[in-house]
């Protein structure tokens, strides 16, 4: 089997993060991110990877599936890190996105106070 296969199954073709169905074009992400070289690009005017990285944390134990938006979201952040930043959307939209206020006037959102738990948390591979 292909290791992005045995990623997938990990979590039965679930994001580890937020549990939705995996589809076409899910991430695999580090947990623990990985370090990769940047160089100074004179022609673009900014740093480009050269491809190397630190391969400490690039073993299929810290590989785990994700939906592009989990991943992307995540970027290179540490678990804490991530789970601070979802902590916080419900705060972001109550102060600047105006749909939202008003949907949540209307009763069309029910907020619900509660620590952040990914998926994998839940859940014995």
């Amino acid at each position: 089997m292909k290791e992005r296969d045995l990623i997938f199954n990990k979590y039965e073709g679930k994001c580890a993060y937020c549990g939705c169905e995996l589809v076409k074009g899910w991430h695999v992400d580090h947990v623990k991110p990985v370090r990769r070289e940047k160089k100074w690009d004179h022609e673009k005017r900014k740093f480009v990877t050269t491809g190397n990285m630190d391969h400490e944390n690039d073993v299929i134990e810290n590989k785990y599936p994700a939906c592009a938006s989990c991943n992307i979201n995540k970027h290179s952040m540490s678990l804490e890190e991530f789970r601070k930043l979802i902590s916080g959307f419900m705060t972001h939209l109550n102060e600047r996105n105006t749909q939202y206020k008003i949907a949540k006037r209307y009763g069309l959102v029910t907020e619900t106070i509660k620590q952040v738990k990914f998926y994998f948390e839940t859940v014995n591979p």
